[in-house]
């Protein structure tokens, strides 16, 4: 069984046809059995969508229930959304929630970090489908 090192660092590349890659990097000190699954899944290809600065999956392999689920998240924070199945990736506020605050539709388990910070990307990548791997050193 894959296990997630704490001295390994695992970027994942969300590749998207005629877009720039988005890059994340993976963290398992919240919700260290869905990093693991999500590692396990890789590769995978998803639909995205795109609702306010937030990009979300279609329903990907993961089967995960809340693990240290957060309300609230922070801002560049990817998360897996136990209710619909889904990968979250959060560029800034939600159409939901307080001034200030990013709030996803219900609790997420945040499993990373997105490196690549140019939200112009929310304006191409609703609709598209894209995929997930492991980035190739």
């Amino acid at each position: 069984m894959l296990k997630l090192s704490k001295f390994m660092k695992h970027v994942v590349e969300i590749k998207i046809p005629s877009l720039p890659s988005i890059l994340f990097e993976l963290d398992d000190s919240n919700s260290p059995k869905t990093v693991n699954d999500f590692l396990l899944a890789l590769p995978f290809t998803v639909d995205l969508n795109v609702w306010g600065d937030e990009i979300y999956s279609s329903k990907s392999p993961i089967a995960q229930p809340e693990e240290n689920a957060k309300q609230l998240v922070s801002l560049y924070d990817v998360a897996y959304w136990p209710t619909g199945k889904a990968i979250c990736l959060f560029f800034g506020p939600t159409p939901i929630g307080n001034p200030g605050e990013i709030t996803p539709a219900s609790a997420v388990n945040v499993i990373g970090k997105i490196m690549t910070t140019d939200k112009t990307i929310l304006d191409n990548v609703d609709g598209n489908r894209a995929e997930f791997s492991l980035q190739s050193n």
